[in-house]
């Protein structure tokens, strides 16, 4: 009987140490409305997916400033963004904003802690509605009855749903025609007239013109703000007062380098576009001129009232519960680009 009773003796101990060990842990996290830490301890590590900033970084001289070790993942995009936050296996993500609606859809719970914009963002698009050589399109009212490239999920797919809703047409008045976004697929199913109208964007718009435009190809400008740009983390990230932390600490660094791009195209066209990315100086150049100036406000109120359009227009096409954009976005963080800019942090 004395074995067994050690055993048992044993596993209560044990039993009351892992239940010690969780309320520590959950006395440990941060909670959602707690002030940020201001210093980063010893021994923090975050992963992040944005490989655009490491470059800017690499190219400004401060990506070894860190208080904390980085590791960078090749990640970008909303559908690989989710799927390393899923896998546990990365931190920051650099997206638009639709990754942060879908992912609170499919039940993945995150926040943005950074949001960018262009100044006079309706003349530096980030796409044009690229039109099939033969196909007339002057304005939106032309779309109807036209097939238009659809990415369910993605920046380009909610555009063409605001698009729509603008021109006073629903996905009933056209042809949705659904293609992934990525590479050349759209200027090539243009070509091909797989589609009559796609939203195509970057280096895109000036080599489908240039390829095609003897053909007919066109594009014209949609009108509405396609800007937004954003950090975002998963919500139980925050709840790690290190790396909450840390995430303030590289919130601040990526609002350094997005102004440093702008201030500097010539080192950027050719450390970014030309060494990393292999495009032509010509490429760059007209790609550095088409982002036009960063806008990192203070203030996130205009961002969350446009978000909260763009979440509205989705939910009603696509049948998803309706979201208060104000719950995506982490405000200990607002003004921490801002303030990055001015020197404040």
């Amino acid at each position: 009987m004395r074995p067994a009773l050690a055993v048992l003796l044993l596993a209560a101990l044990t039993g009351c140490a892992g239940g010690g060990e969780q309320r520590n842990t959950a006395a440990a996290a941060l909670a959602a409305d707690a002030p940020l830490p201001a210093t980063v301890p010893k021994g923090t590590k975050l992963i992040v997916g944005d490989p655009t900033t490491k470059v800017a970084l690499q190219l400004s001289g401060e990506i070894d400033t860190f208080s904390f070790d980085i590791e960078w993942a090749n990640i970008s995009g909303g559908p690989q963004t989710s799927e390393a936050f899923r896998a546990d296996a990365l931190d920051v993500g650099a997206v638009a904003e639709i990754p942060p609606i879908h992912a609170t859809w499919t039940g993945l719970p995150v926040k943005i802690v950074a949001s960018k914009f262009r100044k006079d963002p309706l003349q530096h698009p980030t796409y044009e509605l690229g039109i099939a050589p033969g196909v007339t399109v002057k304005t939106l009212a032309d779309l109807r009855g036209k097939k238009i490239a659809y990415s369910p999920g993605q920046a380009q797919g909610a555009l063409v749903l605001k698009v729509l809703h603008q021109a006073g047409l629903t996905k009933n008045d056209v042809t949705l025609v659904e293609l992934p976004s990525t590479g050349d697929v759209y200027p090539n199913a243009l070509a091909s007239r797989q589609v009559d109208v796609a939203p195509i964007g970057g280096v895109n718009i000036r080599r489908y013109t240039a390829k095609f435009g003897k053909d007919g190809a066109t594009t014209i400008r949609h009108g509405l703000r396609d800007d937004p740009s954003h950090l975002y983390v998963r919500t139980k990230t925050l709840q790690d007062p290190a790396k909450a932390a840390a995430i303030r600490e590289y919130v601040a660094a990526w609002a350094r380098a997005s102004r440093w791009v702008y201030e500097h195209p010539e080192e950027w066209i050719s450390g970014y576009y030309v060494k990393d990315q292999g495009l032509s100086a010509a490429d760059g150049r007209y790609l550095a001129e088409l982002a036009g100036e960063p806008d990192i406000p203070a203030d996130w109120s205009g961002a969350i009232a446009r978000h909260q359009e763009t979440i509205d227009i989705l939910a009603k096409e696509t049948g998803n519960p309706p979201l208060k954009a104000q719950d995506l976005y982490d405000l200990r963080y607002e003004t921490v680009g801002a303030d990055a800019i001015k020197g404040g942090a």
